[in-house]
């Protein structure tokens, strides 16, 4: 008896701990349908994305500016990994140092990189994630024929 009692309160346990965590990560599930799938999605390209940019007068725009972020960030991420890197090696000369140096600008700059593209492309004001599920839509419909 001491056993069942235990095992529905691990059980209510898992529950509110999975349901905490679905709150918090509530906009991932804009993606469920495109993730857990039997069959994945095809791949596609540049032009791909262009054509769905000049298709989608509300959300191509906004999916423009989104990939034009990560410029930003990859530009952020290069500069901090070097710059963090080149610093720890000028005052340390340790190669396994340097290397984490070298990671840790790389994620620091990737995130200054996108929180700069945030305020300078305004991404505060849009929905990038309803924009880039929309383009999933688009994509679905567009090789799938339509369902």
């Amino acid at each position: 008896m001491a056993d069942n009692t235990r095992g529905s309160s691990s059980q209510s346990f898992w529950e509110g701990y999975k349901e905490f965590w679905s709150e918090r990560f509530s906009s991932l599930g804009n993606y469920s349908r495109f993730i857990k799938r039997d069959k994945p999605i095809q791949s596609w390209s540049s032009s791909d994305v262009e054509e769905f940019i000049a298709s989608d007068p509300v959300h191509g725009p906004v999916l423009k500016t989104a990939r034009e972020a990560v410029q930003f960030g990859l530009a952020g991420s290069a500069l901090g990994a070097v710059f963090t890197a080149g610093f720890a090696w000028k005052y340390s000369r340790s190669l396994h140092g340097t290397g984490l140096s070298f990671l840790a600008g790389g994620v620091f700059g990737w995130t200054f990189g996108q929180e700069i593209a945030n305020h300078a492309l305004q991404l505060y004001r849009v929905d990038t994630l309803a924009a880039e599920a929309k383009f999933l839509d688009w994509w679905k419909w567009k090789t799938e024929g339509g369902h």
